[in-house]
């Protein structure tokens, strides 16, 4: 299982949320985003998870400071937040961002996120399910919809979508524990990424018992409940 360090921007910081709510809104003593990349970067990450929190909310993005890292940086980003246009997908993209997150549009505007899909390959687009006991969430987590967390998955499988980052809303950001059971339900749907809910190691060793293929690891790192390292450790076991 591969440990993806998260880093989620808002205003131009690295911040954290607690259950996706921006009132919760908390800042690191590292507050710069490219700063704690190339940390990342040099611990070992194989990959990093960048979330654009304005672009999400419809506010100011910041592509510029995204296409920045991917530059400065040798390991591969994957970015998510406020994605609703193939000119964004394109320009994330083309401008090297490894994978892109699409989490509103295959939901609003599937024809469009099949363009997407159909140019860059399946191995560049991750859809994400954002879900609340059991209903999906969109427009950043601030608009529920009737879609079902099992369902969709058939559904995007379906439509040649292989890379899913399911996240309990309920536990992200909490460090209360992932949903385990949720994922063992779901692995076998897709190249699941688990995210929200890890505070400790043994948190990742029941997740990786679940049989997803990677996790998203944001506040627990960032509070040194353990380090990149062990984590990756945890995951090898």
């Amino acid at each position: 299982m591969q440990i993806i360090p998260a880093i989620d921007i808002m205003d131009s910081q690295l911040v954290r949320l607690t259950k996706g709510d921006p009132s919760t809104k908390e800042s690191y003593q590292t507050s710069n985003p490219a700063e704690a990349a190339k940390e990342w970067s040099q611990s070992g990450a194989e990959m990093i998870h960048i979330i654009d929190l304005d672009a999400a909310l419809s506010k100011a993005p910041n592509t510029e400071m995204i296409l920045g890292i991917a530059e400065e940086i040798d390991t591969p980003i994957q970015v998510g937040g406020g994605i609703r246009s193939i000119e964004t997908a394109e320009k994330l993209l083309d401008g090297g961002v490894e994978r892109i997150i699409l989490g509103s549009l295959p939901i609003k505007e599937p024809e469009t996120a099949r363009k997407i899909l159909d140019k860059y390959g399946s191995d560049r687009v991750i859809i994400a399910l954002d879900h609340k006991n059991g209903s999906l969430m969109v427009q950043g987590w601030q608009q529920s919809t009737e879609r079902r967390l099992g369902e969709s998955l058939e559904v995007f499988t379906g439509q040649g979508y292989e890379w899913f980052l399911v996240t309990g809303i309920n536990q992200d950001g909490t460090l209360d524990g992932p949903d385990c059971k949720t994922y063992t339900k779901i692995s076998g749907s897709g190249r699941i990424i688990a995210s929200g809910g890890v505070g400790s190691i043994n948190d990742i060793l029941k997740l990786k018992k679940t049989g997803v293929e990677a996790a998203v690891i944001g506040k627990a790192l960032y509070l040194n409940q353990f380090s990149l390292e062990e984590a990756m450790e945890a995951a090898k076991c």
